[in-house]
């Protein structure tokens, strides 16, 4: 056997590998995902800050990253442009500037459920195809695998 037939017959195949395939999949339902966010002008690791902020009525870049699983510097970029683009406030404590407060904006909290909705939507369209049960099934299978490798970040991109 030839020197190039022995490498080619020791590699596997993308094909035959899972991680081929849920990444396969999940980068076209981010992609479609990304391309229905842009005429809100927020961007999908936006969208993920914004959804983990929506049930407090205020909290902290330190609190926000360590339940996204980013870094405090990752979140501050993400709260800077949403601050820009008016749908989060930030204020400085008076008796310590280095401790921030951030809150979703008026503005921002009526937009979420729009967001929301796109999510739901292009969920929808990428595994409607799969009945409920198959649904629950991946979701249980996925967090299984989450759960086993102690995964933490959140998928922001």
């Amino acid at each position: 056997m030839s020197k190039k037939k022995a490498s080619a017959a020791a590699a596997s195949d993308l094909r035959k590998h899972v991680g081929f395939w849920l990444r396969f999949v999940s980068n076209h339902v981010s992609h479609a995902f990304a391309r229905r966010l842009l005429a809100s002008g927020v961007t999908a690791a936006e969208w993920v800050v914004m959804r983990e902020m929506f049930e407090d009525e205020e909290t902290s870049p330190g609190a926000l990253a360590e339940r996204i699983g980013m870094t405090r510097g990752g979140v501050s970029k993400l709260v800077d442009r949403l601050v820009g683009k008016d749908l989060v406030t930030r204020q400085e404590r008076n008796d310590d500037r280095r401790f921030q407060t951030i809150a979703l904006t008026s503005a921002g909290r009526r937009l979420l459920p729009k967001l929301a909705a796109l999510a739901d939507e292009n969920d929808e369209e990428f595994f409607r195809s799969l009945s409920v049960k198959e649904r629950k099934t991946l979701i249980a299978t996925m967090k299984k695998l989450v759960q086993a490798h102690g995964l933490q970040t959140l998928p922001t991109e």
